[in-house]
């Protein structure tokens, strides 16, 4: 049949065509340009977007309903589209209903929440927040999910479950606390469970159930699954093997997208990964595109996982390579460490002098702002200006060390060791540091005067390859090679003197160097 707006032929029918000829005219809608440049059907479906038009009001659009189609007519349509320009994934279009939530203070929260904690004061590039990752989890969550559904239909991913991988990915780092991972190994065991709770109270605060169920989610569950994505399973049984109650076993695959507990390949990994990079100045050689490319849901052991092809191998040891990388480079730099570690002394010490109103006005310090989601929300690294700014006595020790720290007075490195080189334990006692010399004068070193820090790096699963807990598919049955190196996981023994002067520190480094060699059983030289 002709269409009758741009005299091409299409599978719309003069009835339907003419009555909305004059609804496009009146929004300006109307061009030949544009309806030279798509299909009619294409078109049409741009045009309903616009004007806010469902599809269910014009059944001749799209025929017989099929599936869950009737089902998620409101996860479909878009209002308008919503566009961030981000430097990791350019223009993203993201759903109203993230839009929603990131409009809200306990999202807006995450702007004040450095992604890198101190390695800022080390990378002065490193000035990106938890904010700007999780809109690029939320969108990479989108794209994954979208690609499975449309390379595998027999899956019967629906218009729902994308929707929930994606607010899924844009919630998971919810639950951080100043600094990041620093607040998390203070005062917060599991930064997952923060996420869980700080999503409850957002979505109670600001009243998004009804907006949940308009745009086609079930709240009842589907909260559940958003949860599990995030935290894994709310309540585990060693009754069942399938613990989640969000989605039946044959979605396994779905949990996987955003925090993968089986072999750590997701993307929220792919996001910081990329956006680390950038913003640090090192280089990433890991593509995630060419994985959004050929992912695929394949069966292993009666479960189904998402796989990549064999030719991929190279460039997922390329993810777990980039990750060791970062890590000996930024996340566990000497001076990053021992600035989050002079942190988080002085958050130790202003823990009870800093008061925080939570719920029904009662008072929450730094330590238990987490157990109340309304006190939590207004806990960011502005808490570390606050300490700094403060004239209270009973912050002045805390102030003093944060003072040390912009003005450069850190702990001065004096050395590090590998366990298999040196006993952990008579390095972490202090006491042999402190002794002087045989031919030595009084140093005036104590114990309390040393800082010892245990660094551990690895590639994502400790001391196992991360490589070999993936799995390939391909038309004949790969075999899974190697990692190029043998050794996954180190760890280092770092020894920081809090007297920074020239001659204690040489001092310092002597006694490292003797406790290092009677441990190894070398003799001093004569």
């Amino acid at each position: 049949m002709i269409c009758s707006l741009c005299s091409t032929r299409c599978l719309i029918s003069p009835p339907v065509v003419k009555p909305l000829k004059p609804l496009f005219l009146q929004h300006q809608l109307y061009s030949r340009a544009h309806l030279a440049s798509c299909s009619c059907y294409g078109y049409f479906s741009c045009l309903l977007n616009c004007i806010h038009v469902s599809f269910s009001c014009f059944p001749h659009l799209h025929g017989e309903t099929r599936g869950n189609e009737a089902e998620e007519r409101g996860t479909r349509k878009y209002q308008h589209p919503f566009v961030f320009n981000d430097p990791i994934h350019g223009s993203i279009e993201l759903h109203p209903l993230l839009i929603k939530i990131i409009d809200t203070p306990q999202f807006q929260r995450l702007r004040f929440i450095k992604q890198l904690g101190g390695v800022y004061f080390v990378y002065p590039g490193a000035s990106h927040n938890r904010f700007e990752h999780s809109i690029g989890v939320g969108y990479l969550a989108g794209k994954l999910a979208e690609a499975l559904r449309s390379r595998q239909p027999e899956l019967n991913i629906t218009e729902r479950d994308v929707l929930c991988v994606q607010i899924a990915g844009l919630c998971h780092d919810l639950g951080h606390g100043p600094f990041s991972h620093l607040y998390d190994g203070l005062f917060l065991p599991k930064h997952e469970n923060g996420s869980c709770d700080m999503l409850d109270h957002l979505l109670k605060e600001n009243n998004l159930e009804p907006v949940m169920e308009k745009y086609g989610l079930k709240p009842e569950d589907d909260i559940i699954f958003i949860k599990e994505m995030i935290a894994g399973p709310l309540q585990e049984s060693k009754e069942q093997e399938w613990d989640f109650k969000g989605r039946p076993e044959e979605k396994s695959f779905l949990y996987e997208i955003v925090s993968n507990k089986r072999n750590g390949v997701d993307v929220d990994k792919f996001d910081y990964l990329a956006r680390d990079s950038l913003y640090l100045g090192i280089k990433n050689t890991f593509d995630f595109h060419r994985f959004l490319q050929f992912a695929r849901v394949c069966e292993v052991d009666g479960r189904k996982t998402i796989c990549t092809r064999d030719i991929e191998e190279d460039n997922m040891y390329d993810l777990f390579y980039i990750r060791h990388r970062l890590h000996k480079r930024a996340y566990q730099h000497r001076v990053n460490k021992v600035i989050e570690h002079m942190i988080a002394e002085a958050f130790l010490k202003a823990d009870g002098h800093i008061e925080i109103e939570g719920s029904g006005g009662r008072m929450f310090t730094l330590s238990t702002a987490n157990e109340d989601m309304e006190a939590y929300t207004k806990l960011t690294d502005n808490v570390f200006e606050e300490i700094l700014k403060s004239s209270r006595p009973e912050l002045q020790e805390a102030r003093e060390i944060l003072q040390n720290i912009v003005s450069r007075k850190i702990y001065k490195f004096v050395g590090e060791r590998k366990p298999s080189r040196i006993g952990k334990a008579r390095l972490l006692a202090g006491k042999k540091l402190a002794q002087p010399l045989p031919d030595e004068e009084e140093n005036n070193l104590k114990p309390e005067d040393f800082e010892i820090l245990v660094i551990n790096m690895d590639y994502g699963m400790k001391d196992k390859n991360p490589v070999e807990h993936m799995h390939f598919y391909s038309k004949k049955e790969p075999d899974v090679a190697k990692i190029r190196t043998e050794i996954f996981s180190e760890q280092l023994i770092r020894v920081f003197c809090k007297k920074i002067d020239e001659q204690r520190l040489w001092f310092g480094a002597l006694r490292l160097r003797e406790v290092s060699n009677s441990s190894m059983g070398v003799k001093p030289k004569d």
